[in-house]
C-alpha cells in the first residue's frame, strides 16, 4: 500500500511538470470527439490492463464502455525461497490459487476543469460498474522427498499445497505457470470503479492520462487464495494507472489511422 501511494504521488507530480504555456488553438474541438484508450493499472491488490471507449454526450460528459483484465492478491502473500537450497525459484508459502479477473462495464465521465492551453491538464472524474468473472487456478509446488529414506538424495514431486504435511523446507519452488490450468474454476460477481482522470497530452489527436481511484470486486463467496481462514469475497483496492490512446473524429476518420497517428504535422 505504501509503495502504491508513493507511485501515485510520483505520477501526479510528473503530470504537473508537463504543464506548459501556449495557445489552445483547435484544442476545443477535442471536446466534441470520442476517444479510445488503453490502460496499465497498478492496484493495492494486484495489477491489470484495460481498454476503454468514450462517446461524447455533450460538452462536458461522456458515456464510457470498458473491459479489464487483472489479478487479485491476498494481503498476506509473501514471496520466499527454500532456506536450504541455492538457485531455486521463489514461491508464496501457503498459497492455494492464483486469481485473475475479466470484467466489462459501462460508466460516465464528467469534465471538471478543461484545458486552459495546449499544454495544460484536463481534470475529470469517472465511475463505472458491471459484471466480473473471477478465475482461480490451483498452484502446484515442486516438493522435495528423500529417496530411499536418506537425507542426501531427493526427488521432486509436483503437488498442491497441503498445510498438514508441507513446510517451507520441503518446497523447492513453484511448478510451471500452466500446471493446473485444466482445473481452473470460474466465479461470477460484480465490480464498481471510480476515480479522477488527469489528461495532459499536448496533441489534439493523442491521449496521455494518469488516473487514480478506488475499485471493488465482489463475489458471492470467498475465493480460496491462501490456506487460511481470512480469504475474502469482496476485494477493495486503490489504484493508479496510465492511459494512452486517440481522439476519434467521426468527420475525419482518415486522420486517426495508425499510419497517420504519430506523423508530424507540416509547418
Amino acid at each position: 500500500m505504501k509503495k502504491l501511494l508513493i507511485l501515485i504521488f510520483i505520477l501526479l507530480h510528473g503530470a504537473v511538470l508537463l504543464r506548459a504555456q501556449g495557445e489552445i488553438n483547435e484544442q476545443q474541438q477535442v471536446f466534441f470527439r470520442n476517444e479510445r484508450s488503453f490502460g496499465i493499472m497498478i492496484n493495492s491488490d494486484g495489477f491489470g490492463i484495460g481498454y476503454r471507449e468514450g462517446k461524447r454526450i455533450n460538452y462536458l460528459n461522456k458515456r464510457i464502455l470498458e473491459f479489464d483484465l487483472g489479478t487479485l492478491r491476498h494481503p498476506k502473500e509473501y514471496r520466499q525461497s527454500n532456506p536450504y537450497t541455492q538457485g531455486t525459484g521463489t514461491f508464496v508459502f501457503g498459497k492455494l490459487n492464483s486469481v485473475f479477473y475479466i470484467r466489462g462495464g459501462i460508466g460516465h465521465q464528467h469534465e471538471l476543469f478543461p484545458k486552459e492551453d495546449a499544454g495544460g491538464i484536463a481534470v475529470r472524474y469517472f465511475i463505472s460498474a458491471g459484471p466480473v468473472i473471477g478465475l482461480y487456478k490451483p498452484i502446484y509446488y515442486r516438493v522435495l522427498y528423500p529417496v530411499g529414506g536418506t537425507l542426501n538424495e531427493y526427488e521432486l514431486r509436483e503437488e498442491k499445497f497441503d498445510i498438514t504435511i508441507h513446510d517451507p523446507t520441503m518446497i523447492y519452488s513453484k511448478a510451471g505457470i500452466f500446471k493446473g490450468v485444466n482445473e481452473t474454476k470460474a466465479l461470477p460477481g460484480l465490480y464498481a470503479k471510480g476515480g479522477f482522470n488527469f489528461e495532459y497530452s499536448r496533441e489534439d489527436k493523442i491521449i496521455h492520462a494518469i488516473e487514480i481511484g478506488a475499485q471493488v470486486n465482489a463475489f458471492p463467496k470467498k475465493i480460496p487464495i491462501m490456506a487460511s481462514d481470512d480469504n475474502k469475497a469482496i476485494f477493495f483496492s486503490i489504484f493508479a494507472s496510465y492511459r494512452f490512446g486517440v481522439i476519434v473524429d467521426p468527420l475525419h476518420p482518415e486522420d486517426y489511422t495508425l499510419t497517420n497517428l504519430f506523423r508530424r504535422k507540416k509547418e
